[in-house]
């Protein structure tokens, strides 16, 4: 996201902040693993291969209609000039990798470390702040109670599916440790909260909902706290749209 700074014009930078998050990135690479792994062990791979397939087509389409929607216009020439190729120095190799770790973490780690901190909380403690025992009465399940009903159509309206996506949005990967501490330490008991053509619209959602508090903070700092809520609801609307339509072609094709 940051990377777009040296795009010469002002609508291709924004378009290519919005698009960028729809590209499955690494750490939901353990989501599409725990779930590929668990309904479709004969063709996991191909599984995960139609996902990362999915986040292009779905990019591309959202870029067509941004195109001819909120970013109208003549498209500007693209001239890239090529530098000599050369070994780089040591020395400016250390000092970049520096900037970009110093800029990382000043402007993503105190984010990722209070998120990580604030679903912990959620776990632990009910709405009287006692530490609970039974994770259905923790507030991060009063928190997915309020959510599910937003997924039922999608297939997983149960609370830990929304709680588990809710702390996906600090990181990825927190949907997997979620779901995993949910269901006591193992993933068995997935088959109760998902059937195969749910855990595919979940991946779908998962896919393409906003990714994580790190990426939001580097599309706040490129286009602002207006646009950063502007990119999240578009994410979120187009992952929700989408995985209505799996589901219900799912639904149509007799594989629920």
């Amino acid at each position: 996201i940051m990377a777009t700074r040296t795009l010469p014009s002002e609508h291709d930078r924004k378009m290519t902040v919005m698009l960028t998050p729809f590209m499955s990135c690494s750490a939901k690479v353990p989501v599409y693993a725990l779930f590929s792994a668990a309904f479709f062990p004969e063709c996991a791979p191909l599984v995960m291969i139609a996902l990362y397939l999915m986040g292009i087509v779905v990019g591309i389409l959202v870029a067509l209609v941004l195109k001819g929607t909120a970013f109208k216009g003549d498209p500007v020439p693209f001239v890239m000039e090529l530098p000599n190729y050369r070994m780089p120095a040591p020395r400016t190799v250390a000092r970049l990798a520096w900037d970009k770790a110093k800029g990382f973490a000043t402007k993503a780690f105190t984010i990722i470390f209070v998120a990580s901190v604030v679903i912990w909380f959620l776990q632990t403690f009910d709405v009287r702040l006692n530490v609970v025992t039974d994770q259905s009465q923790s507030m991060l399940a009063a928190l997915g109670a309020l959510l599910a009903p937003l997924f039922a159509p999608l297939g997983f309206g149960s609370w830990e599916a929304a709680a588990a996506l809710a702390a996906g949005f600090g990181a990825k990967e927190n949907v997997v440790a979620t779901l995993t501490v949910l269901m006591g330490g193992g993933t068995s008991a997935l088959s109760t909260l998902f059937s195969p053509l749910t855990a595919f619209s979940f991946l779908t959602f998962t896919l393409l909902y906003t990714p994580c508090v790190a990426a939001v903070s580097a599309v706040k700092g490129e286009l602002g706290t207006r646009m950063m809520w502007a990119v999240i609801a578009m994410q979120c609307g187009v992952a929700w749209v989408v995985a209505l339509v799996v589901r219900m072609v799912g639904l149509a094709l007799g594989l629920g």
